[in-house]
């Protein structure tokens, strides 16, 4: 018995916006890409804004001048971009890259981890703190309230890339992704609707997160108790992404004929997945921020 009843046909979305061949060579800009630029525009604007109003940080005095913005947005991507796919190699496909070392660099061919990149940025957004006296947990506030958006956009890109998608449901939302990985789902006679865990992540991690954090930052006073806001986003993070891994789809390189839900740690019967796995840090160093941060006054 197949589980389509009610189901959503994937779009006819091509993972490009467009293409120019010049010679023998094709040059593309996908939508990943764009995803990309755009999350770290709208991240600078948002830095900017809340640079320019002193009132929102204690003592109402700015963590950083405006003019330093450009160099501290240099050392995020760095710290993205090398955080990003020395995590995914690590984390996820390390056997693999350790018999083909020379694709470690070849990130053009996909195999980022947000966990990789969020420690990149950590590492990259401390020594540029500590190299210039600014304050370490009113920086961190700062990028972490204008993360989401990038996130948001993120998500979306993977959704039109038909990549990171769910397992199989019967949900009228489930969506018919192409492909005979998508379509390869045990079990099911005819078409398979997986859910569109993209999306749940876009939602989650993206607008309603960003929202929140935007709200409190700029309506609530939260910038005034340095740590507040990065440990909001850390926690709610790590609980959207905990909560999504019950519905994604493993990563291939966990999965095997006794190990179906690909989990990357066993405890008698039960596991955790390596999304989840990667996310409990989050939580609880999410955790430990807010109620330092609430025990410093404003």
């Amino acid at each position: 018995m197949g589980l389509m009843r009610a189901s959503i046909q994937f779009p006819d979305i091509s993972p490009e916006i467009f293409s120019i061949t010049i010679g023998s060579m094709e040059f593309a800009l996908r939508w990943y890409a764009l995803a990309y630029i755009a999350g770290f525009l709208i991240a600078w604007w948002l830095v900017t804004a809340a640079l320019r109003r002193p009132h929102l940080w204690p003592g109402d005095l700015a963590p950083m001048r405006r003019e330093e913005i450009d160099s501290l947005l240099t050392w995020i991507i760095i710290g993205v971009i090398l955080g990003g796919r020395l995590g995914f190699v690590l984390f996820y496909q390390p056997a693999y890259y350790l018999a083909h070392p020379l694709e470690i660099l070849m990130v053009w061919q996909g195999g980022m981890s947000f966990h990789g990149g969020l420690l990149g940025v950590v590492l990259s957004s401390l020594i540029f703190a500590l190299s210039r006296g600014i304050p370490i947990l009113s920086l961190a506030d700062l990028i972490a309230s204008a993360v989401p958006p990038g996130l948001l956009l993120g998500r979306l890109a993977n959704f039109i890339n038909a990549e990171l998608w769910g397992r199989p449901t019967e949900l009228p939302w489930g969506v018919i992704f192409p492909g005979t990985a998508a379509q390869d789902c045990p079990g099911v006679a005819g078409l398979c609707a997986r859910h569109p865990s993209q999306l749940y992540e876009a939602a989650l991690e993206g607008l309603i997160l960003g929202a929140l954090l935007l709200w409190l930052a700029w309506r609530r006073g939260a910038f005034k108790a340095p740590g507040y806001v990065t440990g909001l986003f850390f926690t709610g993070y790590g609980l959207a992404r905990f909560a999504v891994e019950f519905v994604r789809q493993p990563d291939a390189q966990f999965t095997g004929p006794g190990n179906p839900l690909g989990l990357a740690l066993h405890l008698g019967g039960y596991g955790l997945t390596m999304g989840q796995i990667l996310s409990l840090p989050m939580i609880l160093i999410g955790l430990w921020l807010i109620a330092r941060a609430r025990r410093v006054p404003a």
